[in-house]
Order: structure tokens, then C-alpha cells, then sequence
């Protein structure tokens, strides 16, 4: 694994991207992750990754919190 947080700058293709699709639909990122990890045959397989790197990312950030 490489050091640090560069595999994060490696993950994020398109910075902004699912944010986007989840306050297009009305959405939290939070929200919309959770609905497309819930469903993943309705999204397409770029959407299902974005939205599991967004929970991944989610719990870094709570555990770097506490």
C-alpha cells in the first residue's frame, strides 16, 4: 500500500463527481451511497465504486475524529 493518504489521490478519478449525482437527485452523499450500495443492479459500475469509496472514505474520516 502506498504511503500515506496517496492511495486516496489514486482512488479519486473524478473529484466531485457522486456529490453531484446525489444533490441531483435531492441527496445527502451519505444518502445516496447508502441507496446505491443498497441496489447496485439500478446504477451503473462506475456509480456502485464511487459510492462504495464514498463510505470507505466516510469511515476514515470518523476514525481519524475520534
Amino acid at each position: 500500500m502506498a504511503e500515506g493518504g496517496d492511495w486516496i489521490d489514486d482512488a479519486i478519478k473524478r473529484p466531485g463527481a457522486f456529490k453531484e449525482k446525489a444533490e441531483e437527485r435531492g441527496m445527502s452523499t451519505k444518502e445516496f451511497a447508502a441507496k446505491v450500495t443498497a441496489n447496485p443492479d439500478e446504477y451503473d459500475k462506475r456509480t456502485v465504486r464511487q459510492a462504495n469509496l464514498a463510505k470507505t472514505l466516510t469511515k476514515l474520516r470518523n476514525r481519524k475524529k475520534s
